[in-house]
Order: C-alpha cells, then sequence, then structure tokens
C-alpha cells in the first residue's frame, strides 16, 4: 500500500519551525486534556463537598493512571512506530500499526472498565480513601471507569493523530471535549445539585465528544489508508509499537506507585500530626494536578519533537537529531524554572483556586507546594529525557529514565524518611515525604546526565 502523500515532515524543513508547528499543538492538546480533572477539582472545591470532595477524586486518580498507562503505552508507541516508518519509506507497516493499536486498545479498555466496576470499593479504600470520603470516591470513579473505552481509544488516537502531522486537528479534538466539561461541571455541580457524581457525569460525556472527534479523523488521515484488514492484530507490529510504548507505561505505572505509597504514608503520618489523614491527601491531590499543567507543557514541548526526532534518526539525519533535542532540552528549561518560581512565591494563589480550607489546611499546602515542588524543572528534564529516547527507539534507556525518580529513588524515600523523622521527632514523620522528592530529583539528575552525554558523544561519531 502506497503512502497517500508524503509525510508532513522532511528531512530539509527549518527544525525550529517545524517544533513550533509540532509543539504547539501538543502543548495546548495536553494542557486542555489535563483541564478535565483540575476543573472538576476546582469545582468541587468550591462547593459543598469543599476539600473532601477533592480528596475523593483524588484517590481515583491512581486507578485512571492505570488504565492511562495501557492506553499511551500504546498510543505513544505507535506515534513513534509511525514516524519511524516515515522516515523509513515503510507505508505497509504504517496502517497496520493504527489498526493494530486501535484493536488492541478496544480490548484492553472494556477489560478494565469490567475489573473497576466489580473492584472499586477495594480500589478506592487501598488507594487511600477515608471513611469520610469512601463513598464519594467510588460514586466518582464507578461512572468514569464505566466509559474507559472511550477514554482509552480517545488517548491512544490523539497520539496517532499527531504523528500524522495534524497537531492541530489533535488539539482541537481535545478542546471539544474540554469545553463541554467547563460547561457542564457547573450545571451538574450547583445547578442540578448531582454533586460529586455531576463532576464524573462532565468528564465522561467531553470525553465521548472529544473521543467521536477523533474517531471522525480516521476516515481521512494523511500518511496511511485504513481497510478492515488493517484492523486484524499484527503480533510483530503489535509488540513493536509495544516495546516503543514502555516507556510510556513504565512512567504512568510509576505515578500509579508513587501515588499509592505517597497517600498510604500521608493518610498514616498525617494522622499522627496536627494535620489530620485528609488534609494531607486533600493538598497532594491539588499539588498533582497543578504539576501536571507544568508537565503536560514540558511534555508537550518534547512530544511535537517526537515526529521531527523518530523521522531523522529512521534516515541516518543524526545533525538534526541533535539540534532538535537541543531546542526542546532550552524550551523545557525555561517552563521548569518559571514554574519553580511560581510555587515558591506564591504557592498561596494556586491553593485558593481550588476552594478555601483551615490555617492548618493552607499552612500544609504551601508548605507542600514550597518543598515537594522545589526542583520542579530536574522533574521535567527527567521526563523529557525518556520521551526522547522512547521517539528514536531506544527503550531501555527511555525505561530507565522512566523508573530513576519515581520507583527507584522515591518511592523507597517516602517510606524510609518519614519513618525516620517520626521516631526522632514524633509529628513530623509528615515532612519526610516532602523532602523525598527533591531529594529523588537530584539522584535522578545524576544518572539522565550519564545516560545522555555518552550517547550524544557516541552520536557524533
Amino acid at each position: 500500500m502506497k503512502m497517500k502523500q508524503e509525510n508532513a515532515i522532511s528531512g530539509q524543513d527549518n527544525i525550529s519551525k517545524l517544533l513550533l508547528k509540532f509543539s504547539v499543538p501538543c502543548v495546548t492538546g495536553l494542557l486542555i486534556s489535563a483541564l478535565y480533572n483540575i476543573v472538576d477539582q476546582i469545582f468541587i472545591g468550591n462547593s459543598e463537598l469543599g476539600y473532601l470532595g477533592n480528596a475523593a477524586t483524588g484517590v481515583s486518580f491512581p486507578v485512571i493512571c492505570i488504565a492511562n498507562a495501557f492506553a499511551w503505552c500504546v498510543g505513544d508507541g505507535a506515534a513513534s512506530y509511525l514516524s519511524i516508518c516515515a522516515g523509513r519509506k515503510d507505508s505497509d507497516s504504517a496502517h497496520k500499526c493504527v489498526g493494530t493499536g486501535i484493536t488492541a486498545t478496544v480490548i484492553i479498555s472494556v477489560i478494565l472498565a469490567v475489573l473497576c466496576e466489580f473492584f472499586a470499593v477495594p480500589f478506592m479504600s487501598l488507594f487511600g480513601a477515608s471513611a469520610q470520603t469512601l463513598g464519594m470516591a467510588v460514586e466518582y470513579f464507578r461512572i468514569v471507569a464505566a466509559f474507559f473505552p472511550f477514554y482509552l481509544l480517545l488517548n491512544v488516537m490523539n497520539s496517532m493523530i499527531r504523528a500524522d502531522g495534524s497537531p492541530a486537528y489533535a488539539m482541537f479534538a481535545m478542546l471539544i471535549g474540554a469545553v463541554i466539561n467547563i460547561i457542564l461541571d457547573p450545571v451538574f455541580i450547583f445547578l442540578l445539585k448531582w454533586g460529586i457524581a455531576g463532576a464524573a457525569w462532565a468528564t465522561v460525556i467531553g470525553q465521548v465528544a472529544s473521543f467521536l472527534a477523533c474517531a471522525f479523523y480516521f476516515f481521512k488521515p494523511k500518511t496511511f489508508q485504513l481497510t478492515k484488514r488493517s484492523f486484524i492484530p499484527d503480533k510483530a507490529i503489535l509488540l513493536k509499537t509495544v516495546s516503543l510504548g514502555v516507556a510510556t507505561f513504565v512512567t504512568q505505572i510509576s505515578i500509579v506507585v508513587l501515588s499509592l505509597v505517597c497517600n498510604m504514608t500521608l493518610s498514616h503520618y498525617g494522622e499522627l500530626s496536627k494535620y489530620g489523614p485528609d488534609i494531607p491527601i486533600s493538598v497532594y491531590s491539588i499539588q498533582t494536578k497543578v504539576y501536571t499543567v507544568v508537565y503536560s507543557i514540558a511534555t508537550g514541548i518534547v512530544l511535537g519533537g517526537q515526529p521531527i526526532f523518530g523521522y531523522n534518526y529512521g534516515a541516518k539525519r543524526m545533525d538534526r537529531v541533535r539540534k532538535t533535542y537541543k531546542l526542546v532540552l532550552y524550551a523545557t528549561l525555561v517552563v521548569g524554572i518559571v514554574a519553580t518560581l511560581i510555587f515558591e512565591l506564591c504557592p498561596q494563589v494556586i491553593i485558593g483556586i481550588f476552594g478555601s480550607g483551615d490555617a492548618l489546611y493552607q499552612e500544609f499546602a504551601i508548605k507542600a507546594f514550597r518543598i515537594y515542588l522545589s526542583l520542579t524543572t530536574i522533574t521535567c528534564l527527567v521526563k523529557m529525557t525518556a520521551v526522547f529516547f522512547q521517539s528514536i527507539g531506544k527503550s531501555v534507556y527511555a525505561v530507565v529514565a522512566s523508573l530513576i525518580r519515581d520507583i527507584i529513588c522515591f518511592t523507597p524515600l517516602a517510606i524510609f524518611l518519614p519513618h525516620l523523622l517520626e521516631k526522632n521527632h514524633p509529628g513530623t514523620g509528615i515532612d519526610g515525604i516532602l523532602y523525598a522528592a527533591p531529594i529523588a530529583d537530584l539522584v535522578a539528575m545524576g544518572v539522565i546526565l550519564c545516560l545522555t552525554i555518552p550517547f550524544f558523544r557516541k552520536l557524533a561519531v
């Protein structure tokens, strides 16, 4: 099967213009995606549900991340493979990659939706729901989980659309759902008095709308043409796609492990402190969603470079790979530094957006932002490195970069430091979780430098 037209990237295009063309829609699209959960938390926090409502939605976040891990593994893997295929002029593998990815996602999403409906209560309890928040958490989660097939397919197809050279359309598809969600949230929560269920319904209706917009694109894509044969799973291509997307999977599972550890330790050591168990979990939930905004910008920039990396690496244009990497690196540094300054200088402004709380709530929230997010710049660089190596097919490097910060460093620190502090200074164990983050960032940065510097030296030979 011949390609319908030349790929949107060539080996001669200006890299700065290409990166701007692809990154701006990617950043916007990911920010819009992040709005789904953030908007829910803003409206919930400012409703009668307050910070307990935010804590309830927060404990469902790790399970949603597990679902996303499968979707983005297939979606990002397929996107990387599509870009590499374009550089190699391998059009036959391209359409099989897309069809196989969609079929695999349908199967996975249905299985996950069924499991989550049956095990909603134990899942929410496992991830930190208290006696006060369990009922709300289960109510919210069951509605969201029922629509996993739409949500996962939306994420997979959106990645493929970006790799097909249509980042603006991918952004538009996400924007439709976000606008619908923003409109319906106040209607369902405040006007119809549906409470936390209203937030869930607003979210899933928006997701379905975005899914339909993405599905429509595949009737006339740019660089491949789908047939019935495309959707018959190809084992070799699926394995290649998954191998390229495994770094994304690991990153998402890392977030789940991190959330599980944090929610359990925050609840335990929060109860031993003056803050209690619910305030730390609520703050952590908000903090995670705020960081998602920063992460979306940094990730959007490097995802904008993904097709450029993949195409030029496949075409063996290493000079263009290096130049693209430098531009992405500089942009990521700017994003991280600006975000860090905001978190350090005016955290109370951000916290206030998600509703008010008592003095203890405000105290812990400000402290958490200033300590936990103090090295956000390094966190962004670590995530950027993982996506870069994934884009050029270096799966092992990508997995190491994905694991080092959250799993290898942060998780044991988040368990050990609170215990050590609580043992020596009762009531301060909760602070250990906050300090674990910047320490993990520093160690991870050292490992990232050990990966990238030798790689680019070898690339220059």
